[in-house]
């Protein structure tokens, strides 16, 4: 599996987000939100640092996203029963994508402001 080329990598990695995509809810509907993050952006056109910060906000939480949502698929095939620990990783990793996604409101948030 090691020193495998770039394409050959990248392929893993686009078929990681396709699974992400057709098997989490919470995927698509976080990509339905950078979508309209952009084009509001695009109607606005706001400075290059805004850019740069929405950009950087939507790939944190698409990225948390990922994790999470790899994470929960993992504990759930290697121990499908419910158990209180268990419960707990799977939250706390919840928890980091509404962390995450909580920051990307404040940037919006900021944005916004600076319209005023």
């Amino acid at each position: 599996m090691k020193n495998r080329p770039l394409t050959v990598r990248l392929g893993f990695a686009w078929a990681g987000i396709g699974a992400c995509w057709h098997n989490e809810r919470s995927f698509r509907a976080h990509a339905t939100s950078a979508i309209l993050v952009i084009a509001a952006l695009l109607l606005i056109r706001p400075a290059a640092i805004w850019w740069a910060l929405a950009g950087l906000a939507i790939a944190l939480v698409m990225g948390f996203e990922l994790v999470n949502s790899a994470l929960e698929r993992l504990i759930d095939h290697l121990h499908p029963e419910l158990h209180p620990e268990i419960k707990q990783v799977k939250d706390m990793a919840a928890g980091a994508v509404l962390v995450i996604s909580c920051g990307a409101i404040v940037v919006a948030a900021s944005l916004a402001a600076t319209l005023r």
